[in-house]
């Protein structure tokens, strides 16, 4: 039988875990028997109370072998005395009593509770399981106190309130009507004494790469750390003591905290912060840099102008703000309007070559330095200006040769016979070259039909319309376009047939 009561026997209650103790045990027994509160728990008959009969054998009360859950926590000792054996141990199984418990060991053990637990024992016996009862016996004495005052349906308990420095053996034993059964005993006595918590430092991951501030901005550095009981903290730049004038540093029970109002270049560096638990420590480092807007370039010179074009030359600045530049800005500005346009940003190298310069103008040029905080404050302005000269050049035109379009009339498209329904307007349509532009003569049966209101003629690149409005079956005929320029003449035809309305079918 491996699993909890709770599952393993069918009269017992769920279970429970005993998670609230009204006060420390005490030597008392009343005491003790009050600092159990189990929240929650299914409570069985309340039974007879587990009198001392005869005193049991050695053999009898052997507990079941250890499992690991007896070295948990820091109150178990190997080595230590074993626990007593005294008239007041419980009595061996009756015949129809359950047996041992097993494997009772320590689950959890603090600088103030013990938890227990165990399995249900491997045979209940024939009057069931009214519960467990859990005994102390503290090191040295010989009395066995019960802890809780009355059998309780649970496989673990937690004792409460208990006092540094206490060491006891603790038991436990199955009850049922015809009593109280073996008990199954820890080998090793329950030490309560001071857990110590290594220190251990958490640094946020923002600070866990170059932190970077800039001049007059605050530096707040909270460092979280953990540690039981608390630590002692302390904080060092550079491997030196801070300036206490300047760093203010508060520490708390989780946290310490590093303060700079108004940051400087000089308060760049590593800061360390060590966490120190008796001859436990933890450190951290957190890097800073405090930067500001470099200066100017500190020098700049015109090495050439050419054509439209002039040539740049600085030299680096001697202040970089504490960080490496990201490169130049350079302007232009001519002579007439002064107003500056930027032509190159972020720009690496130190010379440069300014293109597309105004024929006739005259240019100054300056040159800003850029780091992360922005531009300088200032530029490195040329004292000599750029003037770009008009060159002496002479337009020397070339020869043309007018070339002749002329062209007699061609048509590219000629006309396209076509049926047309009476009443619906109809178009014919051609496309004629010809250069100068052609007139256009439209006939029909070789009679010119300009003028007549039931046509329209339209002419325009070239392409020729003629708009039959709602023709009838007197508007057949063959069609003539022709196109005259002084170059001659050319003519398309083509016929049109307006068939007459069908005759009713019956």
């Amino acid at each position: 039988m491996t699993e909890k009561a709770a599952s393993e026997a069918p009269t017992c209650g769920p279970e429970e875990t005993s998670s609230e103790l009204a006060k420390a045990p005490t030597t008392e027994p009343s005491a003790e028997a009050a600092a159990l509160e189990s929240a929650g728990e299914e409570r069985a008959p309340t039974p007879q109370a587990p009198a001392p009969t005869a005193p049991a054998a050695p053999a009898a009360t052997k507990p079941a072998p250890a499992s690991e859950g007896d070295k948990v926590g820091q109150g178990v000792r190997a080595g230590e005395r074993s626990p007593p054996q005294t008239s007041s141990s419980p009595p061996t199984s009756p015949p129809d009593g359950p047996s041992a418990p097993l494997r009772l060991a320590l689950e959890d053990v603090s600088d103030s509770s013990v938890t227990v637990s165990w399995e249900p024992p491997e045979r209940l016996g024939r009057l069931g399981l009214q519960g467990y009862v859990l005994e102390l016996c503290r090191e040295g004495g010989s009395e066995w106190v019960p802890v809780n005052a009355r059998p309780l349906m649970v496989t673990q308990l937690t004792m409460r309130n208990l006092a540094l420095g206490d060491k006891f053996f603790l038991r436990v034993a199955a009850v049922s009507s015809a009593g109280a059964g073996p008990p199954a005993v820890l080998e090793q006595p329950v030490h309560i004494q001071k857990i110590i918590e290594a220190p251990k430092i958490r640094v946020p991951r923002h600070l866990r790469q170059t932190y970077i501030r800039q001049v007059g901005e605050p530096v707040n550095l909270q460092i979280p750390f953990q540690g039981s009981p608390k630590p002692q903290a302390s904080w060092t730049h550079n491997g030196h003591a801070l300036d206490s004038q300047r760093v203010n540093v508060r520490t708390g029970d989780q946290d310490s905290i590093l303060f700079i109002r108004s940051a400087r270049r000089s308060d760049s560096g590593c800061y360390e912060l060590t966490v120190r638990l008796e001859g436990l420590e933890a450190k951290a480092a957190i890097d800073i840099l405090v930067i500001e807007k470099p200066g100017p370039p500190s020098s700049i010179r015109l090495l050439d102008v050419w054509g439209c074009n002039a040539a740049l030359e600085w030299t680096l600045p001697q202040d970089t703000g504490n960080t490496e530049l990201l490169g130049y800005t350079v302007q232009k500005a001519d002579k007439k309007t002064g107003q500056w346009f930027t032509v190159l940003e972020r720009y690496h190298p130190t010379t440069c070559t300014i293109s597309d310069l105004i024929v006739g103008n005259a240019y100054s040029f300056r040159v800003f330095s850029e780091n992360q905080c922005g531009l300088s404050a200032s530029a490195a302005t040329t004292k000599e200006l750029a003037r770009i000269q008009k060159a002496d050049i002479v337009a020397k035109p070339k020869g043309f040769v007018e070339r002749d379009f002329s062209e007699a009339p061609s048509f590219t498209q000629p006309l396209a016979d076509h049926t047309s329904t009476p009443g619906y307007s109809t178009q014919l349509f051609c496309s004629v070259r010809a250069s100068p532009k052609p007139k256009i003569i439209w006939m029909k049966n070789k009679m010119n039909i300009q003028g007549d209101p039931k046509y329209r003629a339209l002419s325009e690149q070239g392409i020729c319309t003629l708009e039959i409005r709602k023709p009838s079956p007197f508007d057949s005929g063959v069609y003539t376009c022709k196109a005259v320029n002084v170059l001659g003449e050319a003519s398309v035809d083509c016929r049109l047939e307006v068939k007459g309305k069908a005759s009713a079918t019956h």
